[in-house]
Parts: C-alpha cells; structure tokens; sequence
C-alpha cells in the first residue's frame, strides 16, 4: 500500500466508530477543489505523515481496544494494488472498514463488497457523470459512475453520497441528475468547498465559484425527494 498519511485517531470520519484513518497516494481524477494535492500524484512529495504499512498495522494492533473502525481514503484507495490484502489484515485485527472512493471502479468496489471487506461505503459524486469530462478527469467512462451507485445502494451496507457544490462543476440540472441516480439512497452530503490548499487554486481565482445558502438550500429540496436524508456540511 502506498500511503501518503496515516490519523491515529478520528471521532468525525466513521459514523459511530472511533477510528484511524488511512491516506493513499494516487487519483485518477483532477478536482480543482482536491484539498489533498500532495496525495494526488502516486510519485509526488510523500506529506510529513507518510508512514508504512507495516507501521500502519503496528499501531492498529496494539490500540485495537480503542479503535472500532479504519476508514480507507485518498487519493483513490481502489488504485492500490494491495488493497484487498490490507483490508483482509484488519478484518483479522477485528476492525470495521470504511472506504471512500469516487466511484470509478465499480469491479473492484463490488468485489470487495462481495467478500465482505467494506462495512461502510463513502461515494463522491462530482457532478452529472456525463460531465465529469473535462470538468474532473481528462477520461472516465460515466456508466462506471452510475454502476457504482447502483453497486453501493443496491449492497445493503451503510453508506453515504457526496457533492462538493461548485461552480461551475455543479448547477442545478446535474442536481436534477444526481437525485435520481440517487434515488432511494440512505444519505447524501451536499459539501461546501474550501479554497484553501487545493490541488488548483486559480481555478478559485477565476471563478464565481460559491453558492449561496439559499442555493445549497433548493439543492438539498431536490435531493430530499429522492434520498432518505439529505444534509448540508
């Protein structure tokens, strides 16, 4: 596993679980809005928290009366090679799993769902998927996207939805869009941006890209429609 950083202890991360939290290293999409740049590039400047697995597993097992969950997220864990490997070891441990992941790679997602590696599945859903070209990858098939939806609703597991609300990724059809793919789903988080340490902080400099309350409030009725709770952050 390649990680680019390692939280010892997390009470936000994992619903219901004190947790670790585990950064890989490697993305396969570009949001402007990324507010972990250095873990984007697999090659790049590993952060100050770099640590091994080895160091990973370490920790977890001595602190494992203290800790219920690790929460697996990135970059994009499903790049990881070793990812199955990593989540079978804490299943020994006895830990709960979480992973967050933008959803491009639904084989693996319901592989690892099917062993029962994953407890609790966190989906990125960026914008309408036909638009994630040019906006947040140079190339990604959109029906990987919605298979992933489906895979995650369609599991049974705890799970939740998220939308960074930017301009101009995000305008009120792709809310339209994303609510109905996102029909029947337990929660789904419209998340406001940071422009601090992003992965492209002129693409802040060069756009109206804030909304206001009173927008994020119409997204959060369309959403409402379709989902069983839908939240503000």
């Amino acid at each position: 596993m390649n990680i680019g950083g390692f939280e010892k202890y997390s009470f936000i991360d994992f619903p219901g679980c004190i947790s670790s939290v585990v950064f890989t290293r490697g993305c396969n999409f570009c949001c402007p809005y990324c507010h972990n740049p250095e873990l984007v590039k697999p090659g790049g400047d590993a952060p100050a928290a770099a640590v091994s697995e080895e160091d990973v597993l370490t920790f977890l097992e001595k602190r494992r009366k203290y800790i219920d969950g690790v929460v697996i997220t990135g970059g994009e864990p499903f790049l990881q090679p070793d990812l199955t490997e990593f989540c079978q070891k804490l299943k020994m441990l006895g830990f709960s799993i979480k992973i967050d992941t933008n959803g491009s790679m639904p084989g693996m997602l319901f592989d690892l769902i099917r062993d029962g590696l994953a407890d609790y599945i966190a989906m990125d859903v960026k914008t309408d998927p036909d638009r994630y070209v040019p906006l947040i990858a140079r190339e990604v098939d959109p029906e990987r996207i919605c298979r992933s939806i489906e895979i995650i609703i369609g599991a049974g597991l705890p799970h939740e939805f998220r939308t960074t609300c930017v301009r101009p990724i995000v305008d009120e059809p792709a809310i339209r869009v994303i609510a109905d793919l996102l029909r029947g789903a337990s929660l789904h988080a419209l998340q406001k941006p940071r422009n601090e340490k992003v992965l492209a902080p002129a693409f802040f400099e060069q756009n109206q890209w804030q909304f206001s309350d009173a927008e994020l409030d119409a997204f959060q009725s369309i959403l409402s429609q379709r989902v069983q709770r839908c939240i503000i952050r």
